[in-house]
């Protein structure tokens, strides 16, 4: 009655630290829902913003959060609809300019909705205006850009070809936020030292590439929505990722649009997209509901989203506030669950006969229980870890600006797509295979140690080391086995052909158990061959 009351006291114990270890909402890959919803309460809200967006004319910028809202079906998504339409019809020109009446009043034409800046910019009449704008500006960064128009440039047509408006209308677009200081100090003053080093003979192409993002940028946004999306970038490499997820976005665009202006944080959105592309765009998108401080969270973590169940308030506050700790404490938790379960094995075991009490030496059965504890808790990782085999986004490919009235298409640049030999599913099927192999090694030494301790004559010794010869083989038969199973994964579909990670398997059980033998078992059968000997002789003698 004792054993088994220790068996159940260990199983209950070990599953309810595994049951607590799932409810801790922290993980290596993933940022748990739980802990984005937390971070965004008692911060500023979608619809929130939407509506004070409205309310400072910016109702560029509040029709694109409107279309975030409705995709994502974010409540109060139908008021903020009713606020833009009403600001759309008494004053239409919010819509296209916002609150920058200066710039209403010199181009004197309402702008259709649907017609993105640069669209709008190209026409000549628009132009020359903004060209004209630009001439009495003090500012000397404007100066700086309209000299630009006499460079042989190197993406663009020049000014003075028959193709030269796309270039200046390049300009014009980045003149005109220059000069209405709609730039932050960053971004301002790398484009003022790109300009003056290109007229004074310097290489022209990180003006271009600038140039090139923003004009990418005003095909699709209007004035009001690129000032907002531009505004706060302070790098041109910021600059320039962002301009490229927006190319990429496709219908998400109001996602992306929303979680920079709304956050606040645009170079942490790009490195979250470049890290995490559409998946995480979808994961940004469903963060919106949470307002500015879970979109704030999601980016500070760097993480894709996850979904579960029900957290402890206790738990979630800890994995919100001191991520390491939590997923430590978690894994704690797993391990001790493994410790247990294995302990309940133990104990359930019958009873040794009077026979076998010599083999028994104390203390090496928690060894083994801790080999199980080890080997539970990365089984438990690969099951309960989301996104373990995600792999990042590592190609980026040329995109081409298509510009009306210029009659042809200009190349931006790309970087070529190096295909990578190893991906994180292949680095994860070896690590699981060398760690199964490296648990298996230990355990064969465990063994080892515990019969040399035994209380038995050396040549029985020697025959129970030869009754664990499937055991020291073991390697062998679970490298076989992985093998076997991943070929048959990959003829199933189930994951791509790989034949470094096929074949992993049996490689590492081969080096585990050569080294085994000939490094471990040799020595320890020799001197028991030995032993066993001397003692034959004393016996003769």
């Amino acid at each position: 009655m004792n054993r088994w009351l220790w068996v159940l006291i260990c199983t209950v114990s070990g599953l309810l630290l595994l049951f607590g270890g799932l409810l801790v909402p922290a993980y290596l890959r993933a940022v748990d829902v739980s802990v984005i919803r937390n971070a965004g309460r008692n911060t500023p809200g979608l619809v929130a913003q939407g509506l004070a967006l409205v309310d400072q004319q910016n109702v560029g910028v509040a029709s694109l959060f409107l279309a975030a809202a409705r995709n994502e079906d974010i409540s109060g998504w139908q008021k903020l609809g009713l606020a833009v339409s009403t600001a759309v019809q008494q004053h239409p020109n919010w819509l296209v300019w916002g609150n920058d009446a200066g710039l209403q009043r010199v181009f004197r034409e309402d702008s259709p909705a649907s017609e993105p800046f640069t669209e709008f910019i190209i026409r000549q009449k628009n132009r020359e205006r903004a060209l004209d704008l630009m001439q009495v500006s003090p500012n000397p960064a404007v100066q700086e850009l309209l000299r630009c128009r006499d460079l042989t440039t190197v993406l663009f047509p020049p000014s003075s070809s028959a193709s030269g408006q796309t270039f200046d209308a390049a300009v014009s677009i980045c003149g005109l936020l220059v000069a209405e200081g709609r730039f932050s100090s960053g971004l301002g003053d790398a484009i003022s030292k790109l300009a003056t080093t290109a007229n004074h003979g310097g290489n022209s192409r990180p003006l271009e590439m600038i140039l090139m993002d923003l004009m990418s940028l005003g095909q699709r946004f209007n004035w009001d929505q690129l000032v907002a999306f531009t505004g706060r970038i302070e790098d041109a490499e910021t600059l320039h990722s962002l301009a490229d997820q927006v190319r990429d976005s496709g219908s998400q665009l109001p996602v992306l649009f929303t979680g920079v202006v709304l956050s606040g944080k645009p170079r942490e959105m790009a490195r979250y997209l470049t890290d995490f592309d559409q998946t995480g765009l979808t994961g940004l998108g469903a963060c919106l509901q949470y307002g500015a401080g879970g979109v704030a969270e999601l980016l500070g973590r760097d993480r894709l989203v996850y979904r579960t169940g029900y957290r402890h308030p206790l738990a979630l506050g800890l994995s919100q506030q001191i991520p390491r700790l939590a997923i430590a404490l978690k894994w704690l938790a797993y391990l001790a669950s493994g410790f247990l379960l294995a302990m309940a094995l133990h104990f359930a075991r019958p009873a040794v006969s009077s026979l076998e009490r010599p083999l028994q030496v104390r203390g090496f059965h928690l060894v083994r229980e801790t080999l199980f504890a080890l080997g539970f808790l990365l089984v438990v990782l690969l099951l309960s870890e989301p996104f373990l085999a995600q792999d990042t986004r590592k190609e980026q490919f040329a995109f081409r600006l298509h510009v009306p009235m210029t009659g042809n298409v200009v190349l931006a640049g790309f970087t070529r797509a190096h295909p990578t030999v190893m991906n994180n599913i292949i680095l994860l099927t070896l690590l699981l295979f060398f760690v199964l192999q490296g648990l298996l090694y230990v355990a064969c030494l465990v063994k080892l140690a515990e019969i040399r301790r035994q209380s038995v004559a050396p040549r029985i010794k020697l025959r129970l080391l030869e009754n664990e010869d499937h055991l020291f083989d073991a390697g062998l038969y679970l490298g076989f086995v992985g093998t076997i199973i991943s070929l048959i994964l990959v003829s199933m579909g189930v994951i791509h052909f790989s034949l470094m990670a096929a074949y992993s398997s049996t490689s590492f059980g081969i080096i585990f158990v050569c080294v085994f033998k000939i490094f471990n078992l040799r020595p320890t059968r020799r001197k028991l061959l030995l032993e066993a000997e001397a003692a034959d002789t004393t016996r003769s003698a």
